[in-house]
């Protein structure tokens, strides 16, 4: 019962993150960048867009449960698309990222805030 209790308010108790969030981070060639991320939350299901110097594109596969966060972006690279996998733990305003690029050869960091 409580079990059932625990799992039921997790899912209740899911991490707001709709809306506009900032990011910064270190990429790989050492330059500090800026990604957007539009949020929009119905149930677990999380759709929006990702924007940087590179573009904008679609949030796949997004989820969020509990304060986990999860999707995916394909953004093309001359021609051949690549996909980043973002795996986060939202706390207050603040959520931390680990992403993985391509075959999961590469990752890093993002931590991003939410606008004010």
């Amino acid at each position: 019962m409580v079990a059932l209790l625990l799992l039921v308010s997790a899912t209740v108790w899911a991490a707001d993150v709709s809306g506009k969030w900032i990011g910064e981070f270190t990429s790989p060639d050492g330059q500090t960048r800026q990604s957007t991320f539009n949020f929009q939350v119905s149930g677990e299901t999380l759709t929006g867009t990702v924007a940087s110097t590179r573009g904008e594109s679609k949030i796949e596969e997004g989820k969020v449960v509990g304060d986990d966060i999860s999707f995916n972006v394909t953004r093309n690279f001359g021609g051949n698309d690549m996909k980043f996998v973002y795996k986060g733990k939202v706390a207050g305003d603040e959520i931390k990222f680990t992403v993985t690029v391509g075959d999961g050869d590469r990752t890093f960091e993002i931590v991003a805030k939410r606008a004010k």
